[in-house]
């Protein structure tokens, strides 16, 4: 029997119905709304591509890693000024983190410092995860969906840089090399691993070669910085050559990126 709201009662439209949108009915609304709303907003500030540090929320800036939270700050606020000499109409290569503290706060600062514009794409979780202050407050966004910023990292990202961290960060750099090692990313991606002796202890990619688990030139997919500057000029190097001022295609048949 369909329920009939009581007399005098006006049922509000479906898109004002706070009880169907909250419902699992909506869940597909709910999904769309996390692409729909980022898009309109970094149409509207012209952010056409972004570089992504990923990174531990725990590292603080003052405990024994401390030095990569200041780092990351370092190597956000250069990428920050160069990208701002660059002469685009849009926004090039804009600092983005997962918008919470640690590395995420360290990335969104250093932008800040060069008073650029920055990004944060930040989950609700039971703990750690929440919004830092540093964020452009037009550019900071609320996910529920793990895939659906996990979308926004990958699909704007001319480059990531992976600072030491745990399940979260090891997460999404696997899934970012898997991405570029089948090809399902059609562009290329300038992927540095910032801590050498870090990732090489916690990652054995050689055993990984060893074993026949990886190909030897997977390990081409990606390469090592241990300094702002060295990290500075690998990211130069790469986006020039792939994006300012780009000396061959990617193989195979081409897609143009929609633009925002």
């Amino acid at each position: 029997m369909i329920e009939q709201p009581p007399p005098g009662h006006h049922r509000p439209v479906a898109y004002k119905n706070e009880r169907f949108l909250d419902s699992p009915d909506a869940r597909a609304l709910r999904i769309l709304s996390e692409f729909l709303e980022p898009f309109s907003h970094f149409r509207r500030e012209r952010i056409r591509d972004t570089v992504v540090f990923f990174g531990s929320a725990r590292i603080e800036e003052k405990d024994s890693l401390g030095r990569y939270y200041r780092e990351a700050r370092t190597l956000a606020r250069m990428v920050t000024e160069w990208s701002d000499q660059l002469k685009d109409p849009n926004r090039r290569f804009v600092v983005c983190t997962g918008g919470g503290p640690g590395i995420m706060e360290a990335g969104n600062r250093g932008a800040q410092d060069a008073n650029g514009k920055t990004v944060g794409l930040n989950i609700g979780l039971p703990f750690e995860q929440y919004p830092n202050p540093y964020i452009t407050p037009e550019l900071s966004f609320q996910f529920h969906y793990f895939f659906m910023r996990k979308f926004w990292f990958a699909y704007l990202a001319k480059a990531v840089v992976f600072f030491p961290g745990g399940f979260g960060t090891l997460d999404e750099m696997m899934e970012v090399l898997t991405l570029v090692q089948t090809q399902k990313m059609n562009k290329r991606l300038i992927i540095l691993l910032y801590g050498t002796e870090f990732w090489k202890e916690v990652i054995n990619f050689e055993a990984l070669v060893r074993h026949g688990t990886i190909s030897a030139s997977d390990m081409d997919l990606f390469q090592f910085a241990d300094d702002p500057e060295t990290a500075l000029q690998l990211l130069q190097e790469g986006l020039t050559k792939y994006y300012l001022r780009p000396e061959a295609p990617l193989p195979g048949p081409q897609k143009a990126e929609p633009d925002l």
